[in-house]
């Protein structure tokens, strides 16, 4: 696929950058689960006090595949440059250090003479943390309430995007119940990892989540919850009885809302 021939072509130039201390992948090809479609998620590991060096190197080893149509420079987890390609193929390529390395999804390794990257083959995952696990349960409500203030205001816009919002989280939370070892993933692999009565519970909520529908949504995403509340408690414990409780609540009432 073009995925592997780009990737060869760009890591061929980054080898040859003196900043660079290891080439590796991550996304869907660092878990060997890319098809035609996927992006290519590329991280180089550079010298500390070699990033700004490397920053401004970074299209021209872009280019080792062909010219790019379009890139930006952007800053999330990390200095970060977008490019597209003419064949619509689409490189993050990521700059890190050992300080700034994020020690989650796992990794496909493509250059690393100095095993840099052998400390951290242990801790490589897509588990999420009880406290993700609970700011996902406060979200998932949350955001059902302010779709039901939207609702009642009448912004038929704005309350189907508080559900977009309530339903990010509760993909989380299934996949924290049903497959807890890609729940970082979220909504990108419930075609994967959830059962297929559940696929087809977010598939029917995603078709309703109009401006016109948004309250029958609302009321199946209440419901999918509802039928998952029992196991949802036990997970947050005794000791978080106020995001227990306001997920009841919130349940409660988008059950009665239509």
């Amino acid at each position: 696929m073009r995925q592997e021939i780009a990737v060869e072509k760009v890591a061929v130039s980054l080898k040859g950058d003196p900043s660079v201390l290891s080439i590796f992948l991550k996304g869907s090809m660092g878990r060997s689960e890319h098809d035609q479609y996927s992006d290519i998620d590329l991280y180089c590991l550079v010298e500390e006090g070699e990033e700004k060096a490397f920053l401004g190197r970074r299209l021209d080893h872009l280019k080792a595949y062909k010219d790019l149509i379009f890139y930006d420079d952007i800053f999330i987890i990390a200095p970060q440059i977008i490019a597209i390609y003419d064949d619509w193929l689409h490189i993050d390529l990521f700059t890190v250090t050992e300080k700034t390395i994020q020690q989650k999804d796992f990794f496909k390794v493509l250059y690393d003479p100095d095993n840099l990257m052998e400390k951290y083959n242990a801790v490589q995952h897509l588990t999420i943390t009880n406290e993700d696990f609970r700011n996902c349960v406060l979200d998932a409500s949350w955001f059902l309430f302010q779709h039901n203030k939207a609702a009642d205001r009448g912004n038929h816009t704005w309350a189907t995007e508080m559900l977009r919002h309530s339903m990010r989280n509760v993909a989380t939370i299934l996949l924290a119940g049903y497959a807890s070892e890609r729940a970082l993933l979220g909504l990108k692999t419930i075609h994967r990892d959830l059962p297929n009565e559940k696929q087809d519970k977010i598939l029917e909520i995603y078709e309703l989540m109009t401006p016109s529908q948004h309250n029958r949504a609302a009321q199946c995403i209440a419901i999918l919850l509802k039928d998952e509340f029992q196991w949802i408690q036990r997970e947050l414990g005794n000791e978080d009885q106020r995001t227990v409780s306001f997920m009841k609540l919130m349940v409660e009432t988008m059950v009665k809302r239509c």
